[in-house]
C-alpha cells in the first residue's frame, strides 16, 4: 500500500516529466527502430504483417495501418522501440484494475499509433498519429524499470494508445522490468493474433482488455476493427491463465441495450469464467463522438444488474466516483472485501487471497 503523501510525490514526479534522464526525439531516429517480430517475406520486397488480425500486406518503403511498422527493402521495422510519447505515475486502480495488487502504482508508458480507430478514442492525439508527428522521448527498458523502481511502483502498465503496436519494446521492458522485481500489465483493445498473444502471456503479469460493445456492427462502425479477433483474445487469457479484467465503455444509443448486455454477460460466464471482473464504465464525449450525452447513471446500474444477475461474481460501475459499484464484495458473504472511492483504496479484508470474513476465495492478485 501506498500512503498519501508517497503517492504525491510520485504524481508530482510524473508532472514534472518523470525520467530525468529521458531526451526529447528531435536527431537520431535510428534508436528507436528494431526489426519487428512476427511478420511473412513476401516476393518483390513484401511483407505481411502477422502481429494483429489485420494481416497487413505492405510494400516497400510503405507502412501498416498501425504507423509505426515499416518495411525496409523487405525487412519489417518497429520505429517506436523505447520512443515514449507519454509517461505517468498512475493509480492502478485508474487502467482499471482492481484485483490486481490494489493500492499500488503504475509507471505508465505509451508510444504513437494504434491498430484500430475508435471514435470515443480518448488518447486520440497519440493513438492516431505517425510517430514523427508528436514529440517523443527516449526511455529504453531498462531505464523504465528503474523509473518504477526508484517511484516505488509495484507494475509498469502499457496503456494510453495500444501496447499491441509497440509489442517488442513491450517484451523487453517487461523482461527488465521483472529482474528488477516489477511487474508488468498490459492496457489493450485485444487486437491481437493468437501466437503473439501467447508468447506476450509468458512475460506480463495481467492484461485488461477494453471489449468496445458486445456487436460486431459497433466494430465495424465504431472500431474499425472486427469482434470475432477480440473474443478469441479472452479465450486465450483464460487458456493461458492470465490475470484478465474487462472494460465495458457505455455509449448511449450504441451499445447501451439489455440484449447487448446480457449477451455480453452469457459469453463471459460460458466462455471466461464468472470470476473475470467486468467493468461498465461511463462514457464521456470525446473525439469524434461529441455529439453524444455522458451516460446516465441509470443505464450503467441497469448493466450491472444484468451481469449479476447473469451470475457473474464481479461487477463494477467505473467513472462514476463515490459509487458502491467501485468497491469489491464477496460473491458469498456479500461483505465488502476491497473498498474504493475513485482510485482510493480503504479497508482490504483479504487474507492470503480469501474473504477475511467468511474464507471464501477472492479471485485475483492481491499480494496480501
Amino acid at each position: 500500500m501506498v500512503d498519501r503523501r508517497a503517492f504525491l510525490k510520485t504524481i508530482s514526479c510524473a508532472a514534472a516529466g518523470c525520467a530525468a534522464g529521458a531526451a526529447l526525439a528531435t536527431e537520431d531516429e535510428s534508436r528507436y527502430v528494431a526489426e519487428a517480430a512476427f511478420y511473412e517475406k513476401l516476393p518483390y520486397k513484401k511483407i505481411k504483417c502477422k502481429l494483429c488480425p489485420r494481416e497487413c500486406v505492405i510494400d516497400d518503403r510503405e507502412r501498416g495501418y498501425c504507423g509505426v511498422r515499416e518495411n525496409r527493402g523487405g525487412t519489417y521495422y518497429t520505429l517506436v522501440h523505447s520512443r515514449v510519447v507519454t509517461a505517468n505515475i498512475d493509480p492502478i486502480e485508474k487502467k482499471p484494475f482492481f484485483h490486481f495488487h490494489p493500492g499500488t502504482l503504475a509507471f505508465s508508458i505509451a508510444t504513437a499509433g494504434c491498430n484500430v480507430n475508435c471514435k470515443m478514442c480518448q488518447n486520440w492525439e497519440i493513438s492516431q498519429v505517425r510517430p514523427e508527428q508528436v514529440r517523443s522521448m527516449y526511455l529504453p527498458p531498462k531505464q523504465v524499470a528503474g523509473e518504477a523502481a526508484q517511484n516505488r511502483c509495484t507494475s509498469i502498465a502499457y496503456t494510453y494508445s495500444e501496447p499491441v503496436i509497440f509489442y517488442e519494446y513491450m517484451l523487453a521492458t517487461a523482461d527488465a522490468g521483472h529482474a528488477a522485481g516489477i511487474k508488468s500489465t498490459v492496457v489493450s483493445g485485444g487486437y491481437v493474433q493468437t501466437e503473439p498473444l501467447r508468447k506476450l502471456c509468458r512475460h506480463v503479469d495481467a492484461i485488461k482488455i477494453d471489449l468496445k460493445a458486445f456487436s460486431p456492427k459497433f466494430y465495424q462502425e465504431i472500431v474499425n476493427g472486427e469482434i470475432k479477433p477480440v473474443l478469441d483474445t479472452l479465450v486465450t487469457l483464460r487458456n493461458e491463465r492470465m490475470w484478465t479484467e474487462i472494460v465495458y465503455l457505455v455509449i448511449p444509443t450504441l451499445n447501451d441495450g439489455d440484449a447487448e448486455f446480457r449477451g455480453l454477460a452469457r459469453w463471459v460466464k460460458e466462455n471466461v469464467g464468472v470470476d473475470v471482473p467486468v467493468h461498465f464504465s461511463r462514457f464521456h464525449p470525446e473525439y469524434l463522438l461529441k455529439n453524444l450525452p455522458p451516460t446516465p447513471l441509470a443505464t450503467l446500474e441497469r448493466a450491472k444488474a444484468i451481469a449479476d444477475a447473469e451470475g457473474l461474481h464481479y461487477v463494477y460501475i467505473g467513472n462514476v466516483p463515490g459509487h458502491p459499484a467501485e468497491s469489491t464484495y464477496c460473491p458469498r458473504c456479500r461483505r465488502v472485501v476491497v473498498q474504493r472511492t475513485g482510485y482510493s483504496i480503504g479497508a482490504v479484508n483479504i487474507n492470503k487471497g480469501k474473504c477475511r470474513f467468511c474464507q471464501e476465495p477472492i479471485a485475483g492478485v492481491w499480494g496480501v
